[in-house]
């Protein structure tokens, strides 16, 4: 493939620019040149699932897919905090209250439609010009400012105490760390996310994408 996208499912543990080399490096061996691809919006490196990539001339028109609708499904742990909002960060423990599952629906209905967000300090948006996980890693104050985002839906798929699993249709922009640590903080227990995985991203489904091995990706 010279031009086009490619739907990947990425795994954990990867960055998403580790995602893209290897796929550049696929590409590019079997062209025998260089070929340019570039992502259209990161997944955190715990997080699997979904990612358009761009190659080629369509790399060009990469912003017309990182502005879309998204779905994710996310796996929540009550009782503990997290640094980073996900398993990457300090844990710490605070409260082993365990609430109804009518109290959970309750809570995630106050989440539905238009909310304010403030985005995670350990996030790809650039503060002055710099990734702001960057400058949270090297130790340095982070303002992030509040946005609007839009919670379509946000539905309880399953709930078994410490765990809470929630399929999240949003727009872009929104974090489902966020949203789990701001649902940890209405419940009164803590809350981080242990599992995210992209479902979809508007008409594109994680069922057309292929996996790293199957596109050719040896490590």
């Amino acid at each position: 493939m010279e031009n086009g996208v490619i739907l990947i499912d990425k795994p954990a543990g990867m960055t998403s620019f580790g995602v893209v080399a290897r796929v550049r490096r696929v590409l590019s061996n079997q062209q025998g040149k260089k070929v340019k691809v570039g992502h259209t919006g990161t997944l955190d490196p715990f997080a699997t699932g979904l990612m358009i990539l761009v190659i080629g001339k369509e790399c060009k028109n990469a912003g017309n897919y990182s502005k879309l609708d998204k779905i994710y499904e996310a796996i929540i742990k009550l009782g503990q905090v997290s640094t980073t909002g996900d398993p990457e960060g300090e844990i710490t423990s605070v409260s082993d209250q365990a609430p109804s599952e009518e109290k959970i629906k309750e809570i995630l209905n106050k989440f539905t439609g238009t909310i304010n967000q403030r985005p995670p300090i350990y996030s790809a948006i650039k503060i002055d010009g710099q990734r702001a996980y960057k400058l949270a890693r090297e130790g340095k104050t982070v303002e992030m400012p509040e946005r609007q985002v839009t919670v379509y839906e946000l539905d309880l798929i399953d709930y078994s105490y410490p765990e809470l699993k929630v399929r999240a249709n949003v727009s872009s922009g929104t974090y489902i760390r966020t949203l789990a640590e701001d649902i940890g903080g209405i419940l009164g227990t803590g809350a981080y996310c242990t599992q995210l995985r992209r479902i979809s991203i508007d008409k594109w489904n994680v069922g057309q994408s292929v996996t790293l091995p199957e596109f050719g990706v040896l490590d």
